[in-house]
Parts: structure tokens; C-alpha cells; sequence
């Protein structure tokens, strides 16, 4: 592969779904999880030529999340293998009724040991439209940070569009440090993607984002669905009504949605109409990714309920 459409740079890990409180044991459900690796495979599924960019664990759980990633079409020729550290691993627990949550076991991870050479190694010397990467890899430390600078930063020199999704985690980081991290990255930011109670950590609204560098600025708000801002205005699109199974990665598929539709040329309106669609599609089943639609399954949620494809 020549070029890419997107890269994404960050954290992968595997990840073990339970479908109880943990602390009643039972089966667990054995997958791959991680915001850029989740945004990676929706942008796959719609035909977009995506590089994942990160560091795994030179271990049965690392080979899986290759593995994985190679079956969606994810291109992972920039990952780094490290045998003196671990493959990161979360657990989710489906708590009660829709609400889950999530624990996390990355401390000293093969992915909390990116570097500046991973930033570099991920662009390479490849034609890339779009840089994917989320508020999640700076808060692992300060290497990771150092390395998400490096990328945007060579991007940017490269004329690479760079997306930066807030993806604010309480417990990697506090809001304070969060907010020191990623507001000095807005100057090299074309597209910056957050949710309501994010966005107060890189700007104090919409306009003040726009004011700072990037030329989108794209505020997800759950079920009320998303807003988008530019100089040239203000749209929203409503969420699309779903039976609500898993939230969790909704807003990675949002991501890619919107990237698509980036990709695509779609008007701002078509790309949100796309991004609130993939949205729906990944609460709506189980997984982080695993029901996201390829092109062909895009008009699925028009559908009456119910409805039979023959």
C-alpha cells in the first residue's frame, strides 16, 4: 500500500467483555479493543485505506490484535512489537441494565511506552489524507505525550489533515492536565471532535476552538445526537433512534462516520448524518466495533423494526 486515506496512532488492547458483575465470575468474551484501533476498523469497513500505528506486546494477546486488525483490512506495518512489556488488557462488565463499566490494566504496557520514533514510523513516507489520534494517548505518560506531538506536528508540516478526538479518561488523567496536554496541539488541528463535557478542556466554546486553529470543531452530545461548527456556520443532526444494547464506542464509530464522510466529500450536514448513523450502529450491538456496517449496510437502520433482509 502506497497511501493511506487515514492513520491512526495510539493504544490497542485486548479486551475481555463480561456480561455480569465480575465478581460473580462466569464467561468472558475474548476481543480487541482501543479508541484509534475502533475508529480504524469502521473507517475499514467503509472501504477506506487505514494504517493502525501503535506498540503492542510481543505476546499471544499483541498477535491477536494484529491478527484482528489484518482481517479488517487495517494495515498494521507500522506496529512496534516490545517483548519486555505486556499487551495492555481492559474488562467490561455490564453492571446493570445498559450501564457498563470498564477496568483498565495498562500500567507499564507495551502502548504506554509509544515514542516520538512510533509518531514517526506511523506517517512514514506514505501519502496519508487524515491523522487520526485521541486525548487517550498523552494522558499514558509523558513519552506517549511527546510522541502525539511529534505526529500532529509532522502532519501538519506535511499538509496531512489531523483529527483530535478530546476522548477525556478520568482515570488516566485529571481534567487540569488534560487541559495542559491538549490545548497546545489546537494550532495543529484541522478537525477536533468532542463531546459536550469535553470541549471545556481545549476551549471555552465552539467559537473560542475555531479561534484556536482548527477549522471544525465537532461536538458529540449522545442521544441528542451532534453539532459541527466552521466559520461558515452551525448544523445539527439529531441521533438516530436505536435500541441501546452497548454505549460503549459509540463515539469511536461516530469518528469514523464523520472521517468518512470527510473522505468522501459529503457536505458538513451529510458527514454528521454519517457519523450519527455509525453511531447508532455501535450501540445498537454488542462489541466495540463488531457491528459496524461495510457501504452496502448503511440504509439498514431505515428499515422498519423488524424487518427481514432477504
Amino acid at each position: 500500500m502506497t497511501g493511506y486515506d487515514v492513520v491512526t496512532f495510539g493504544e490497542a488492547m485486548a479486551s475481555l467483555h463480561g456480561p455480569g458483575p465480575l465478581r460473580m465470575g462466569g464467561d468472558l468474551t475474548l476481543s480487541v479493543a482501543g479508541a484509534e484501533a475502533n475508529v480504524a476498523i469502521g473507517l475499514a469497513r467503509l472501504g477506506h485505506a487505514v494504517r493502525w500505528a501503535g506498540v503492542l506486546g510481543d505476546d499471544e494477546l499483541g498477535r491477536l490484535i494484529l491478527r484482528t486488525l489484518r482481517a479488517e483490512a487495517v494495515d498494521v506495518t507500522a506496529c512496534r512489537l516490545d517483548p519486555s512489556r505486556p499487551t495492555g488488557l481492559l474488562l467490561q462488565e455490564r453492571r446493570i441494565g445498559d450501564i457498563i463499566r470498564v477496568h483498565y490494566y495498562r500500567a507499564g504496557s507495551a502502548g504506554s511506552a509509544l515514542t516520538s520514533a512510533d509518531a514517526t514510523r506511523a506517517l512514514g513516507s506514505a501519502s496519508i489524507r487524515v491523522l487520526h489520534v485521541t486525548g487517550i494517548t498523552p494522558a499514558l505518560g509523558p513519552e506517549p505525550a511527546a510522541a502525539v506531538v511529534r505526529a500532529v506536528r509532522l502532519a501538519a508540516e506535511r499538509g496531512v489533515r489531523v483529527c483530535l478526538d478530546v476522548n477525556y479518561r478520568a482515570k488516566l488523567w485529571n481534567r487540569e492536565d488534560a487541559a495542559a496536554g491538549l490545548r497546545p496541539l489546537l494550532p495543529y488541528v484541522n478537525v477536533l471532535v468532542a463531546s459536550e463535557d469535553e470541549l471545556p478542556l481545549v476551549a471555552e466554546s465552539p467559537e473560542a476552538a475555531l479561534a484556536a486553529g482548527p477549522g471544525e470543531v465537532v461536538v458529540k452530545l449522545g442521544g441528542d445526537g451532534a453539532e459541527v461548527w466552521t466559520e461558515g456556520g452551525h448544523v445539527r443532526e439529531p441521533a438516530v433512534p436505536v435500541q441501546v444494547v452497548n454505549p460503549v464506542g459509540a463515539g469511536d464509530a461516530f469518528v469514523a462516520g464523520y472521517l468518512s464522510g470527510l473522505l468522501d466529500g459529503l457536505p458538513v450536514a451529510e458527514r454528521l448524518r454519517r457519523g450519527v448513523v455509525l453511531g447508532a450502529f455501535a450501540v445498537a450491538s454488542h462489541g466495540d466495533w463488531h457491528g459496524l456496517p461495510d457501504r452496502a449496510e448503511l440504509s439498514l437502520l431505515a428499515l422498519p423494526g423488524g424487518e427481514t433482509v432477504r
